[in-house]
């Protein structure tokens, strides 16, 4: 802060990664290391409970996580029956992962551990997998011909470009839709940071809930997405929309 009170951008070193270049490559490794370390939290969460799993008489995690687990199996049977089972696990998978990233800017750690889902590299990566699979498991179950002819649906001569245009647009619309509420996060912890110490606790307490809530629910509509997008590729045949 300069002798006038206002606050430098320098400061702030807001979207700042620590970086290095190996063979001509970028790499962030901050969001790599917390990627990482979210991967890790995940699969070691995952392991402890297999472990300690029960029939007769489970956890509160084991019945927390089964709980999520039954809503999730019910919202992809509504949207396209059994024909995808490895749906479910793939968005539990998703919805976990993100909720970790999403809150490793939480724990105050100097820096150590920002946010991955702040990095638009981070979450375009998780929504060009996402996508990319639902074309893939598209083409596998329906066969090549029937993939390209749902680019036909809508009218007959903009429906090709226009519905390929969508399909272009949807794991940036992912991407940017996570990043954005993730970045601004960190934006305002950054500023709040920036108070005096005598002020900085409330305000700080405040977002940091604020901030938890936000991380869950961009996690919760992530994986949603992702139910959804697979939802309208795989829908059974008589669920199809008719082409006009």
């Amino acid at each position: 802060m300069n002798a006038s009170g206002t606050v430098l951008a320098a400061e702030l070193e807001i979207g700042h990664h620590h970086q290095v270049t190996i063979g001509g490559f970028t790499f962030n490794v901050d969001t790599i290391w917390s990627s990482v370390v979210a991967g890790v939290i995940v699969l070691g969460a995952a392991l402890y409970m297999a472990r300690r799993a029960q029939s007769g008489r489970p956890s509160k995690l084991q019945l927390a996580f089964e709980t999520m687990v039954d809503a999730v199996e019910k919202q992809v049977k509504s949207s396209m029956g059994d024909v995808a089972p490895f749906v479910v696990p793939l968005a539990m998978t998703l919805f976990l992962y993100i909720l970790i990233a999403n809150w490793l800017e939480l724990i105050p750690t100097q820096g150590w551990l920002a946010a991955p889902s702040g990095d638009i590299n981070f979450t375009l990566a998780l929504g060009l997998f996402v996508v990319v699979w639902v074309h893939a498991a598209h083409i596998r179950q329906k066969g090549l011909r029937k993939y390209l002819s749902h680019y036909k649906h809508g009218v007959p001569v903009l429906a090709p470009f226009l519905n390929a245009i969508e399909e272009l647009v949807k794991p940036f619309t992912l991407a940017l839709r996570l990043f954005g509420n993730i970045f601004a996060g960190g934006v305002m912890l950054a500023i709040i940071a920036l108070l005096p110490p005598y002020l900085l606790w409330a305000p700080n307490v405040l977002w940091k809930l604020i901030d938890f809530a936000v991380g869950a629910i961009q996690a919760f509509i992530f994986a949603l997405l992702t139910i959804l997008y697979f939802g309208f590729a795989l829908e059974p045949e008589d669920e199809e929309a008719p082409a006009h």
